[in-house]
This record gives C-alpha cells, sequence and structure tokens, in this order.
C-alpha cells in the first residue's frame, strides 16, 4: 500500500504535534497562524480517518490519550529528523542560522542596538531573532540560545546583567512635575504599567513600593501595556512614569529621551540570562555567546 494511503496529510501531521504538545487547539492555532476552530476540525477528522481517539475533550481545554501520547512521540521524532536533515543540507550550501530568542524589550533595546556590530565581525552567520514575552528553551525545538529574564536560571546559563529598577519619564514631564522626593510623591504621578500577564516576573509598582520597603501604596494606573515597548514609547512621549531596566534603557538615558528617578533604585536577584542548547550549530552558538560576554564588559 502507498505511503499517502497509510498515513495522515502531512499538514495533519504538523497540526497535531502542535496541539498535542501545547495541550490547546487555540494555542496551536496562534502558534500556526490559522483560527481555533480549523484547527480542531482538522484534528477530528484525522481522528476519524485514523479510527484513533488522539485527545479527551475537557472542560477549558484538551487531553491527550494514551494513544496520542504514543503518537506524539512517534510524530516528533521523525519531524525533528526531518527538519534537522533539511537544515544540515541547506546549511552544506548556506552560511549558517543561528536562532536567537528573547523577550520583545531586550531585542528592541539591547540586541538590535549592537547586531550590526556582530554582523561585521561575523558576516558568514545569519542571526534570525526570535520574539517572545516569555522564553522557555523547552518549548522551541529550533533555538540555539535563549536570552531569558529569570530569578532562578537554568543551569549553564551566563548573566548578561542583574535586575536593577528605577522609575524614568520625559525630561518635559520631569520638569514640569518638578521635585520628586518621596514615595508619596512617586506613587501620585500618572503611573505606566504592564498587564498582569506580561508582568509575571517583571517587576510592577506595588512589588516595586513594597521592595523599597515604603508604605506608601501606588494609585490606580492610568495606562496600561501589553508591551514593554510601547510603554517606554508613552513615557518618551510625556505620558506618565514607568518603570526603567538597566541595560535596556541606558542608551535612551544617555541621549536625554528619558530621565532616570535614580533616588527610587531598586535591585533584585533577578537579571538577564543566554542559555545554549546543546543541539546543532554549536561551533556558531559558541561563537555568539563568545561575543555576548565582550558586550556586557565593555
Amino acid at each position: 500500500m502507498l505511503l499517502k494511503n497509510r498515513l495522515p496529510s502531512n499538514q495533519s501531521l504538523i497540526v497535531f504535534e502542535s496541539a498535542a504538545r501545547l495541550l490547546s487547539f487555540t494555542a496551536a492555532a496562534k502558534e500556526l497562524g490559522s483560527t481555533q476552530s480549523a484547527v480542531s476540525q482538522l484534528m477530528r477528522s484525522m481522528e476519524l480517518n485514523l479510527s484513533l481517539q488522539l485527545f479527551q475533550r475537557v472542560y477549558r481545554g484538551i487531553e491527550l490519550t494514551e494513544e496520542g501520547r504514543q503518537l506524539l512521540s512517534v510524530v516528533q521524532l521523525n519531524l525533528n529528523d526531518i527538519a534537522n536533515s533539511i537544515e544540515k543540507l541547506q546549511q552544506a550550501q548556506h552560511k549558517p542560522v543561528l536562532n536567537v530568542a528573547m523577550d520583545y524589550a531586550f531585542a528592541a533595546y539591547w540586541l538590535l542596538p549592537r547586531l550590526t556590530l556582530y554582523r561585521k565581525q561575523y558576516p558568514e552567520v545569519e542571526v534570525r531573532v526570535i520574539s517572545e514575552q516569555e522564553v522557555e528553551m523547552n518549548e522551541r525545538a529550533d533555538i540555539d540560545i535563549a536570552i531569558m529574564f529569570a530569578s532562578h536560571p537554568p543551569d549553564n546559563s551566563m548573566l548578561l546583567f542583574k535586575e536593577q529598577v528605577f522609575p524614568v519619564c520625559s525630561p518635559g514631564f520631569y520638569q514640569q512635575k518638578g521635585g520628586i522626593n518621596s514615595h508619596k510623591a512617586l506613587s501620585e504621578l500618572p503611573l505606566l504599567k504592564l498587564t498582569e500577564q506580561n508582568n509575571a516576573q517583571w517587576l510592577d509598582w506595588e512589588r516595586f513600593f513594597k521592595g523599597r520597603r515604603s508604605k506608601v501604596k501606588p494609585v490606580e494606573s492610568v495606562m496600561a501595556f501589553n508591551n514593554y515597548t510601547l510603554l517606554v514609547q508613552a513615557a518618551i512621549a510625556g505620558q506618565g512614569v514607568g518603570l526603567g531596566w538597566g541595560g535596556l534603557v541606558d542608551d535612551m538615558l544617555t541621549s536625554g529621551m528619558l530621565v532616570a528617578l535614580n533616588d527610587f533604585q531598586l535591585t533584585s536577584n533577578a537579571g538577564y540570562y543566554a542559555v545554549q542548547s546543546n543541539t546543532r550549530r554549536k561551533g556558531a552558538s559558541d561563537q555568539f555567546i563568545d561575543w555576548l560576554a565582550t558586550q556586557i564588559t565593555t
């Protein structure tokens, strides 16, 4: 019997791998650029064609059946083998490709301004920046290096810089508000914040004041953002005061786009770390890690 008559379509296998790995049709649809209903219908059709139940539909989600778990293991192994084989063939003809994952803020404010220096030094390597709000090495098999913000970093990670937080605002806003010399005065200013789903590890205003051992409670924030780069732009535009992270906003402080309220500085045990996977492209990956080390010492 022909293989095409024995196997589901390639699309079905790819969608199945995503849905089974994430245990969510909605998350799989987002990852694949599809819709939840399309993913659900395709998986239902695949189950009917195979005469196998791969998923248990439960309240607010899905679970894998035993058959689903067994199939996921085989599919992931073989899809990764195919992807790795194709990459090896491509790399034999093209320059090395390095996938580096990080959150949006680190990409925009730390790496991209320095990436030109790396490309001049290593023009033979193509760096692909993968921006995700929360970076986890075990969620993406194609990631070579993850730069993550963490309180408890994985083993064998390299510290880039510790968390150092301070309020920032535009020079015009600072002049307009006059002296800001107390927690109470700070708390009464228009405060810019990240939405809850995007500040799980980053300090928010309440934890910032608590970390400063202040009994003052911050007023309700006037603007909330789901992206740190948008929050910084609002601060630059004079919309209020945001929390600035050392290492990310340094260039804007140097250029005078932002002013740091250093009297309210706070440090923690968290920080940005570079984590190297032990998979393909180790030579280019080692090279990039070494380059990162030179950047944090200058």
